[in-house]
């Protein structure tokens, strides 16, 4: 039974939002345009959405220096994959079902680049070693055909204050570390000591 207040079809969410104007609509297309390829080329970070067998959501960050998202003659996207925690969600997924979304962010941009597409994961050799950093090259990379592209505003990232780090709260200290700790995954309370090991670990398998 819906709860009070829930909004339950289409008519009452744009009853609430309004529709989209028509440059808007006009914005999405199937393919990547040069200024998309320009945006993927300065970004050094992306967030990629999957999907499992019965239709739960996984989303995992993807990182490297700029540009590491390559884009091939067909006009598809080549994500390396880098030592990680191992638990291969997105991966799962992909195999089970090859629907992938992507989030492109490039510093000093307020908007974003979204896209769909069709996955796969591949470890062609080469390719592989074209992808390497620091003399170690990726683990497999992911092969998505885009379906649908698009910009997407800057309004969440200008009221986020993402790149004015003056408008920052907190500290840099590791909230995570200090939850490890909590629940002594690594054998102990202490929050410094969880903060050392996390630091060696980043070092020493960052690639």
């Amino acid at each position: 039974m819906p709860k009070a207040h829930q909004i339950t079809d289409e008519a009452a969410l744009e009853a609430v939002l309004g529709e989209p104007m028509e440059f808007v609509r006009a914005k999405i297309t199937e393919s990547l345009s040069g200024s998309m390829r320009e945006f993927i080329a300065a970004s050094p970070l992306a967030f990629v959405a999957t999907i499992d067998a019965q239709g739960r959501p996984d989303i995992s960050p993807k990182g490297d220096p700029a540009g590491f998202v390559r884009i091939d003659e067909q006009g598809e996207l080549l994500i390396p994959e880098r030592p990680g925690n191992r638990l291969t969600f997105g991966f799962r997924n992909i195999l089970r079902n090859g629907q992938i979304g992507l989030i492109f962010i490039a510093p000093h941009q307020r908007e974003t680049l979204r896209i769909k597409g069709l996955a796969t994961i591949h470890n062609d050799p080469a390719t592989l070693e074209a992808m390497q950093v620091d003399g170690k090259p990726a683990l497999v990379y992911t092969r998505v055909r885009p379906t649908e592209c698009h910009f997407h505003c800057g309004k969440a990232l200008i009221r986020s204050h993402l790149w004015q780090p003056e408008k920052w709260t907190g500290d840099a200290k590791s909230i995570a570390a200090r939850g490890y700790a909590r629940q002594k995954l690594l054998g102990t309370e202490d929050v410094a000591h969880t903060e050392q090991v996390l630091d060696q670990v980043y070092k020493d398998e960052l690639y």
